[in-house]
């Protein structure tokens, strides 16, 4: 009975019009991440859950569909780790968590953001591996991992990231080889230097290119 009860409540909530929008969906994502990290500094204070949509949240920028674009959160003294929930945020395109002191994972269900174009996590404390479902991001242009704790190889399925223009994973813990195919046979030494574990015979030829951001 009780089942049927909810049942019956979630179709009067569709027919209403009452179900979760969207945005409301990414603003529980992103409440999520507020949860789970410690904010001295309260850049956070306005992410309010009882708002329509996280649209005006400071530090949150979306389209005319009010669908969640950017997340500037750059430099903003935070600490805990990382959601899986932030994969939900399919339109995003900027995820700027850098020079916090974020722990923990790279969560692998961060192959979920199919627009992103920028993944920028360096100078925190984050550990494990880089997850390999990150190369199911095929609009990455930009990855930066450096100065993290990262562990383990660099995973050649990297390589299928056509659209990648910067790549930064250095200063980490990273072991073995590194896949000198497909994109990744573009960036210097620079991208991986600083990695006591990581060998790296196959740099042999790379051409060098400037890795600053455009």
């Amino acid at each position: 009975m009780a089942m049927r009860a909810i049942f019956y409540v979630a179709i009067v909530l569709v027919l209403t019009g009452t179900a979760p929008s969207e945005s409301n969906m990414e603003g529980a994502a992103l409440y999520a991440l507020r949860r789970a990290v410690k904010d001295p500094g309260n850049v956070l204070q306005s992410w309010d859950p009882t708002l329509v949509n996280p649209c005006t949240w400071f530090h949150v920028t979306c389209d005319a569909d009010n669908r969640v674009t950017r997340l500037d959160l750059g430099n903003a003294k935070l600490s805990g780790h990382l959601v899986p929930d932030l994969g939900k945020l399919e339109k995003l395109q900027y995820l700027e968590l850098y020079m916090n002191n974020l722990a923990g994972r790279i969560p692998e269900e961060l192959d979920g953001l199919k627009s992103l174009v920028s993944l920028d996590l360096f100078s925190n404390n984050l550990t494990g591996p880089i997850p390999p479902s990150l190369s199911k991001l095929s609009k990455l242009k930009f990855l930066r991992l450096n100065n993290n704790r990262l562990t383990g190889r660099i995973p050649r399925e990297l390589t299928k990231l056509e659209n990648l223009k910067i790549l930064n994973v250095s200063n980490n813990n990273l072991c073995g080889t590194i896949p000198a195919s497909g994109s990744l046979s573009k960036f210097s030494e620079g991208s991986f230097a600083d990695n006591p574990r990581l060998e790296g015979p196959e740099l042999i030829g790379f051409v060098r290119y400037d890795t600053d951001r455009e």
